[in-house]
């Protein structure tokens, strides 16, 4: 290693910055121990400590949301910096990252500008020999697998409570209230909307609401199941009747759909329909995967008013077109939407199931082909009126639909649904558009149900050497570095600023 070449270069190499984080569910690990440790270090080795990057609160498995991180790294990129080193307590201060090559990325970064990584409470020496780098490497995977086998604990946890009868948060609905319990199991009171519970050991139940609360939900279930009446029927009575919901609010379909199917009504505790684990995406789970504990509450509608309507329903419905689909159901006056059927039977086809009909084709794949062919359509609208809107130019090619932007670059929209494995895995099979090579993909990557996206990829062509891609949940940096979960990164490569306001 060469000398700094004057007394600028050779402050800035004993100059050092710190980073320091604190979890929320790693308390004793405070951001002001952790300096106390880095002080000391930095004493002993002769270091200058002139910046601070905090995270207080922050869960280490992903840089998002992480201010601190996030200002250290941009600072380092742009080189606004007046430091040669950082120093951080230990590696899993730095991130628990799922994936051990982002946690070396960062670090990678800083040590492309000239600006060393030191961690201060390791073992290893932070001197950059092989052996240091293969316990780094350890240290960085035992840190991310920590946070798994937490959040496998957490899970179980969250589990037991419900199967014991206890609420993981939500607002406890129309007709029915919280009710705080101590750990002994008597009973401390009904917490009001916007109250939590304050004692760690305290938990939360439901239980009957009003009694006029109690009419109506009964009366909404009446009408559904024996008068026949639609959800938007029932929701604008309500609303005429001048009842609100138990927020405040006017009622709409939506609201009496999730009244109709939601169990907690016939007392069953469900939860885990989605989930959101290690910080990744959203995803809704398999119904075979969703925890429920039957009997937890006490119920205020009649178990039976409450599936066999739905069920007898749909078998009229399937005896007057001879099949079932979600189309079908969302079209037939004297059933819910197809997504009621999904929330209160976990799929359709289980409802499908339960009515003596098994489908002799997928009909879902047809419709789901039917709504990303829309889909491609809006996507297209949307991102030429995003473009529009920060000042860009965009022509759309009518044989194609590639966009170009600009006059400057071309981009193809691909859309990729999501397939599931046997053995339950998630891929997107993607085919990029070699004919006409544009100069960049946006992949639209869909949701579990194809719905609606679940992120985009912005594939320039120049660095893709195949023309069929097939993608995990999880990647590598060498595809995931251009996944973004919307396209404001896009639209800023589109923005265009007038002339007068550049000058």
């Amino acid at each position: 290693m060469s000398w700094p070449k004057n007394k600028t270069d050779r402050e800035n190499r004993r100059n050092a910055a710190q980073y320091v984080r604190m979890s929320t569910e790693h308390q004793r690990y405070s951001t002001e121990n952790q300096a106390d440790a880095i002080q000391r270090y930095a004493d002993e080795r002769g270091y200058k400590i002139i910046r601070t990057y905090s995270d207080a609160g922050k869960s280490g498995l992903r840089i998002q949301g992480r201010a601190g991180l996030t200002q250290l790294i941009d600072d380092i990129e742009t080189g606004q910096t007046e430091f040669g080193t950082v120093l951080v307590y230990d590696v899993s201060r730095w991130g628990r990252f799922q994936d051990a090559d982002e946690s070396a990325y960062y670090e990678y970064i800083c040590k492309r500008a000239g600006i060393s990584v030191e961690y201060c409470a390791e073992q290893f020496e932070n001197d950059g020999s092989p052996m240091s780098t293969v316990v780094k490497g350890l240290k960085r995977a035992m840190a991310g697998e920590y946070s798994r086998e937490l959040s496998q604990k957490v899970f179980a946890g969250q589990q037991r409570l419900i199967e014991l009868g206890y609420r993981q948060g939500g607002a406890a609905g129309f007709g029915l209230r919280r009710m705080l319990i101590d750990e002994a199991g008597r009973t401390k009171g009904i917490l009001s909307r916007g109250e939590h519970k304050s004692i760690q050991t305290d938990r939360v139940t439901l239980v009957p609401g009003p009694a006029d609360e109690i009419a109506i939900v009964n009366q909404i279930f009446l009408r559904f199941v024996n008068d026949g009446w639609s959800e938007a029927e029932i929701a604008s009575d309500l609303n005429q009747r001048g009842i609100r919901t138990d927020l405040d609010r006017d009622w709409s379909p939506a609201v009496v759909r999730q009244i109709l199917t939601n169990e907690k009504y016939i007392g069953n505790n469900l939860w885990n329909r989605n989930s959101f684990k290690l910080k990744k995406r959203h995803v809704r789970n398999d119904p075979e995967n969703w925890v429920r504990a039957v009997g937890a509450f006490e119920a205020i509608v009649d178990a039976n008013l409450f599936d066999e309507e739905m069920l007898d329903r749909l078998k009229e419905v399937l005896e007057e077109n001879g099949y079932l689909s979600g189309f079908v159901i969302n079209e037939a006056p004297k059933l819910p939407s197809s997504g009621a059927y999904q929330n209160r039977f976990g799929s359709l086809l289980r409802a499908y199931s339960l009515v003596g009909f098994k489908p002799d084709r997928d009909y879902r794949y047809i419709e789901i082909n039917r709504r990303l062919r829309s889909l491609h359509s809006d996507i297209i609208r949307d991102i030429i009126a995003g473009v529009e809107a920060v000042g860009g130019d965009v022509a759309r090619d009518p044989n194609t639909d590639t966009l170009i932007i600009n006059d400057e670059f071309t981009v193809s929209i691909v859309i990729a649904r999501c397939l599931q494995t046997g053995a339950g895995a998630y891929r997107w099979n993607i085919r990029l558009n070699t004919g006409q090579l544009p100069d960049m993909s946006i992949v639209v990557r869909m949701g579990q149900s194809n719905r609606t996206p679940l992120d985009y990829y912005l594939l320039p062509t120049f660095d893709m050497t195949k023309s069929k891609l097939r993608l995990a949940e999880n990647n590598g940096l060498s595809l995931d570095a251009f996944r973004f979960d919307n396209l404001a990164n896009f639209f800023d490569m589109a923005a265009r600023t007038p002339i007068l306001e550049a000058a």
